[in-house]
């Protein structure tokens, strides 16, 4: 078996890299990663440098995959490590470049380091490991992972970061009334007065799925996707070109939801599904309109989830509104690989720090609105 870095993820077949991926989990598939670097919206120029390691067979056949960028920065990534780079720089160090395996713009957990044996994944954390002991970047990161390497990582000398974000379930609901019945009475009041409050600026909803989404309705949704960055003096992550060759080349994934008022889209959010979840990305609302947020991105996502038959919502990163709605709090992690006298110092924080979050999860779940004999 030998290693090979990838400089675009077209360096392999979609055939080649789905293969080993095995699952319908859409942020890891080719097409996703090609939308993101061939529309641009992932380059070097943006500090998010390809750099994909994969392991094969004599024959060309693939034992292992990673996705992986080399990064100016850290924007993006959802693992903020900001207080790291300071230290490092001020103690004379250089903290970028670094490597990171993640998604990008995506804070969505889910398979990262895939192998097919235990010596493949081993071959490419040594590979992550000889980069960092060599000084050709000041750490490697792995983030949002779902597990499955977590062995491995913790014998090669990683360690573990904790996060925490609010993940809606479906327990059997065929309905949104079955979710109300769950909770209790207060909450369901507040909720039914938020959604007629919706209903009642006229506001109604338009979700097209794979096929039925036109490149005319990414028209309509950038606009809304590009608005929640410029209205914080950014410019957007991703550009239009991204989510039309997203709809290309994975449209059974993707979801689009319109809200409208008077025959006009006033509102829009990008959702994508795989067997068991939902997964909401980007909204956006060029004006105001009372509790709209809430009605898209959650309670819409729910009764899609209910209409699908999926089991979970992650509706995305913070936001402790999601837990007052029901969206329950989960831990997700992330590892770290440093060079000597920062990484010992960041395993020191990272040991209280997950102490802090594991506690933060009890306390959080305590505010959830779901009657006492049925809570999670």
């Amino acid at each position: 078996m030998q290693i090979r870095q990838l400089n675009h993820i077209n360096d392999i077949s979609a055939a080649a890299w789905d293969g080993l991926l095995a699952t319908d989990y859409p942020f890891l598939r080719h097409a996703f990663l090609n939308a993101l670097e061939s529309s641009g919206s992932v380059s070097p120029a943006h500090g998010w440098q390809p750099a994909h390691l994969v392991v094969e067979n004599p024959d060309g056949s693939l034992q292992a995959l990673l996705p992986l960028y080399r990064k100016q920065h850290s924007w993006g990534e959802y693992v903020f490590d900001f207080q790291w780079a300071d230290a490092w720089e001020r103690a004379g160090q250089r903290y970028y470049p670094k490597l990171t395996a993640a998604i990008p713009y995506s804070p969505v957990q889910g398979p990262r380091l895939l192998a097919r044996c235990a010596g493949s994944r081993q071959l490419i954390i040594d590979w992550l490991n000889r980069a960092v002991a060599t000084r050709q970047v000041s750490g490697a990161h792995l983030l949002f992972n779902d597990g499955r390497e977590n062995d491995a990582l913790a014998a090669a000398g990683w360690v573990q970061r904790f996060g925490c974000q609010f993940h809606w379930f479906n327990r059997g609901y065929s309905c949104f009334d079955d979710f109300l019945a769950a909770c209790n009475s207060r909450k369901r009041k507040n909720f039914r007065k938020e959604r007629q409050s919706v209903a009642g600026q006229g506001i109604e909803f338009e979700w097209l799925a794979g096929g039925e989404i036109g490149m005319g309705d990414w028209e309509r949704f950038y606009p809304f996707y590009a608005a929640t960055y410029l209205k914080r003096g950014r410019h957007p992550y991703l550009n239009e070109a991204f989510f039309q060759l997203l709809s290309t080349g994975m449209a059974d994934a993707v979801r689009l939801i319109f809200a409208r008022q008077a025959g006009r889209d006033v509102a829009g959010a990008l959702f994508l599904a795989d067997a068991g979840t939902l997964y909401g990305r980007y909204w956006g609302c060029l004006e105001e309109y009372d509790r709209l947020h809430f009605e898209v991105c959650f309670y819409q996502g729910m009764e899609r989830c209910m209409a699908e038959g999926l089991a979970r919502f992650d509706a995305g990163a913070q936001g402790e509104q999601k837990l007052l709605r029901g969206f329950e709090p989960v831990l997700t992690q992330s590892w770290h690989r440093l060079q000597p006298g920062l990484h010992e110092a960041v395993a020191d924080f990272l040991g209280h720090e997950r102490d802090d979050i594991q506690a933060y999860q009890q306390e959080a779940a305590g505010y959830l609105p779901y009657r006492q004999e049925v809570s999670p």
